[in-house]
């Protein structure tokens, strides 16, 4: 069976003639390794007469792994910006496969076992994930995967991803995936670095793609030196791209969580102090509340912030909750807002200064003073937040290229 993975490197998607499968590999110094993995890849194509081709995204290499992959046969896509995203992303949008099965250069993973990820895209699937992990049936060899990385990174990260996107995937991070390529590409993939894998799983996930898991076995990688990943750097960088990519349980519910408690302290001591069994709650309580109420108001802002960012950046689609609401909350209606809130904020304080006034200027009772001062002072803060926040919002909010 001929393999159809030696057509020019300078052909565009549209000038080849469509594959059924394209088998991307992104590379970086990968010489040791990468003809154990393209052996493999051609052993699969050949045994089972699949019409494929194999590219390798090349990310910068030094040591000879363009030439070995040229020699090959494969067709090398140069990928002059740095990063596993960007590497995988240039492969991806070069592939002539309808199918596109990716999987590192380092021979961690098997190319010879891709027929089940294959039969399942064939089948309708939008999204194929290999899993790792022994919850899912995979397997992990001696020596393949950290302890570290096995016992606590992947399955902490993989259950948070499930309870943030509402995924089944079992195994967020797994490197062997398949996909339809049309699938991703829409997707609009934009991160360039290791949350590419992230990225790909959350959107896929938030826009309801089809999506299924193939059990697979870990192999300690071939490699003679340090792997590229670097599990706390990496692991922490996943971590946050999958929280920024949830603004409502980063930012949200715990700004509302404040924001309510913080109101409900300090309005319970407007009338004046409270006790609760021994324990007696005046003032320096509400000064406590009314912090609580400004950094939970701040938060909040910030899980609007970082919506219309990730809307207007094209990482998260439009919904109809956050259209209605930058609708509604448009930069007029949020100054005059802000305004009417530090204007009542402004009325308590100067209520508070005119009673200072009628005790000419002296002494005042502290707790009744306080219990205008302080809601006041808050109140102009978070009018003013509301004011300089409108203005922001709409920034982000503008159009452009």
């Amino acid at each position: 069976m001929t393999n159809h993975a030696t057509i020019g490197t300078r052909l565009t998607t549209a000038d080849r003639e469509p594959r059924e499968l394209s088998i991307v590999m992104p590379c970086l110094n990968e010489a040791l390794t990468l003809p154990v993995c393209l052996r493999k890849a051609q052993e699969a194509i050949r045994e089972n007469g699949l019409d494929a081709e194999i590219i390798v995204a090349d990310n910068g290499s030094t040591d000879g792994s363009i030439e070995i992959a040229s020699s090959a046969g494969a067709r090398v896509i140069p990928v002059a910006m740095r990063g596993y995203g960007a590497a995988l992303a240039a492969g991806i949008a070069a592939a002539a496969g309808r199918y596109v099965i990716m999987a590192d250069a380092d021979d961690s993973y098997d190319f010879g076992a891709i027929m089940p990820f294959l039969e399942r895209l064939r089948a309708g699937d939008d999204l194929v994930m290999g899993c790792r992990l022994p919850a899912g049936g995979g397997r992990i060899m001696p020596g393949a995967m950290p302890l570290k990385n096995r016992l606590l990174g992947n399955p902490f990260l993989s259950l948070l991803g499930r309870f943030l996107f509402r995924s089944k995937v079992t195994d967020f991070h797994c490197g062997l995936r398949g996909f339809r390529r049309q699938a991703v590409l829409d997707l609009d993939l934009r991160t360039t670095g290791m949350e590419f894998a992230s990225e790909m799983v959350i959107k896929a996930s938030i826009r309801g793609a089809r999506i299924s898991e193939v059990p697979i076995t870990l192999y300690k990688d071939g490699r003679d030196r340090r792997p590229h990943l670097r599990p706390w750097r990496d692991g922490w960088r996943h971590l946050r791209f999958m929280l920024l990519f949830s603004p409502q349980w980063l930012f949200l519910v715990p700004g509302l969580f404040l924001l309510f408690a913080g109101t409900i302290v300090s309005g319970a001591l407007m009338r004046g102090p409270v006790r609760i069994g021994r324990a007696g709650f005046d003032t320096s309580t509400m000064m406590v509340g009314s912090m609580m109420m400004i950094v939970g108001y701040q938060v909040v802002v910030y899980a609007v912030f970082t919506r219309a960012f990730a809307v207007t950046e094209r990482l998260l689609q439009p919904d109809k909750l956050t259209e209605r609401a930058l609708r509604l909350v448009t930069l007029e209606r949020g100054v005059v807002m802000g305004f009417l809130i530090a204007l009542a904020g402004l009325f308590l304080v100067a209520w508070a200064t005119l009673i200072w006034k009628q005790h000419n200027w002296g002494g005042l009772n502290y707790s009744q003073s306080q219990r205008l001062v302080i809601p006041g002072i808050t109140l102009l803060i978070l009018g003013m937040q509301t004011v300089f926040s409108s203005f922001f919002l709409s920034v982000l909010g503008l159009s452009r290229r």
